[in-house]
């Protein structure tokens, strides 16, 4: 688990560095403007979109360590050529290829874990990986705001191209570290014991039974039942929240100047963007064990999507950036804590070839709102000339997903399977 973080810390960053790189130089040398950097920002996505069912289900036929290598190489390359992009189109272009190449990452990481974990840990499983996101963007905010200020001048280049080229290596370093060490499924895993690996096949086999045997899903109908696409609009709703904040947080900081009069230093923006990641990926382990020993889902994804959707319009309507922060981490922390437990609700209907499609299509569909949540916030900030409209759009969106949430609920059926395998872990 803290080697799949690591990926994941590493891929986050390369998807979302171009937020720290927009208000530090970029924006300026390029001739972005809002709009311009928000379909930028968001343009990832669409390539994303295209490839992210079809990659999961090679990761499926051709096994995680191959699979994900191969991805690793592709993205990391491509995330290092940004530093040198002459003019905005290429840097459209190169933003659409890295979505390319990243699709089928981490939606194939979350059919990895089904492959190790049963159902009553497997929320835990996804918040120990996905404790990445927050951490990614607390440490990777100073490490790229050190970057930028620290690797002005180096090699020729300006301190945002400095942090792409330095920022993309790791991910072509790690593919390696993955492609030798990572262990495909338990069956093969040299460092259990006979029993354990035994018990975890058959546990996870057990499982996998009886959800073919209650939704006979072939991979057809994962790819159209209208509760996959119900629970796409759910992730589409918090990945609103999530990207909103990951691409202009660091622009909405840098306006504190304007709005309250507050002078930052890049490294102190970069300090202060830390903040609701650090609180974040806190309260988001604690809140995916609560769910995982009450085993309640429905309200551990909807009760912080309110909570946090309800915050963040208010954030810039507040009197100081003490008080604004405080709303923003609110919103911050509601995202976090969602997204981990939302990720244990389609496991438990999907299995085989119609897990690794489902959670593909769901990953993809949701993803979408990686390039609306920055297209449309810098676009209500060129058109209004202020952040609030677009913190608006970024509340009703995640009250609305919360609200299908609590429609959707959790079927009997599916309760009474995650209490048995409850039950059978605790005794064993």
């Amino acid at each position: 688990m803290p080697f799949l973080a690591l990926l994941y810390f590493v891929n986050y960053l390369d998807r979302v560095n171009i937020g720290f790189a927009g208000p530090n130089g970029m924006n300026k040398a390029l001739g972005l403007t809002s709009t311009a950097f928000g379909f930028v920002s968001g343009i990832f996505f669409l390539g994303y979109l295209i490839l992210e069912v079809p990659s999961n289900l090679a990761l499926h036929r051709f096994g995680a360590r191959r699979w994900l290598a191969r991805i690793m190489i592709t993205w990391g390359v491509l995330a290092t050529v940004l530093a040198f992009v002459p003019n905005a189109t290429t840097l459209i272009i190169l933003r659409f290829l890295l979505g390319v190449a990243e699709a089928g990452f981490f939606p194939g990481i979350i059919l990895y874990l089904t492959y190790w974990f049963p159902a009553a840990q497997r929320a835990k499983a996804v918040a120990l990986f996905m404790v990445a996101v927050p951490v990614s963007s607390a440490i990777g905010s100073t490490i790229s705001s050190l970057l930028i200020v620290g690797g002005h001048g180096l090699f020729g280049l300006e301190g945002w191209r400095f942090m792409f080229l330095v920022e993309g290596v790791p991910a072509i370093l790690l593919a390696f570290a993955t492609w030798f060490w990572l262990t495909d499924k338990p069956e093969k895993a040299k460092w259990l014991t006979a029993d354990e690996r035994r018990w975890l096949v058959t546990e996870l086999e057990n499982e996998r039974k009886a959800t073919v045997a209650e939704h006979h899903w072939p991979l057809k109908k994962a790819l159209t039942h209208p509760r996959i696409l119900a629970l796409a609009f759910v992730y589409f709703a918090i990945a609103y929240g999530l990207y909103a904040l990951g691409f202009f947080l660091p622009t909405i900081i840098a306006g504190f100047g304007t709005e309250f009069g507050t002078k930052l230093t890049v490294v102190q923006s970069g300090l202060v963007n830390a903040i609701p990641y650090v609180i974040g990926a806190a309260v988001m382990v604690f809140w995916a064990r609560h769910g995982d020993r009450t085993g309640e889902r429905k309200w551990h994804v909807a009760l912080p999507m309110l909570i946090g959707g309800v915050a963040i319009p208010i954030a810039l309507y507040l009197g100081n950036p003490y008080a604004a922060m405080v709303a923003v981490t609110i919103c911050a922390a509601g995202v976090c804590c969602a997204l981990p437990t939302f990720w244990a609700l389609p496991s438990n209907f999907l299995a085989g070839a119609a897990a690794a499609g489902g959670i593909a299509l769901i990953n993809s569909l949701g993803n979408i709102s990686g390039f609306a949540a920055p297209y449309i916030t810098g676009w209500l900030r060129d058109l209004t000339g202020t952040q609030r409209t677009g913190l608006w759009v970024v509340g009703a969106c995640m009250v609305a997903g919360a609200i299908v949430t609590i429609a959707l609920g959790v079927r009997p059926r599916e309760s009474a399977v995650l209490e048995r395998h409850i039950s059978s872990t605790k005794e064993s």
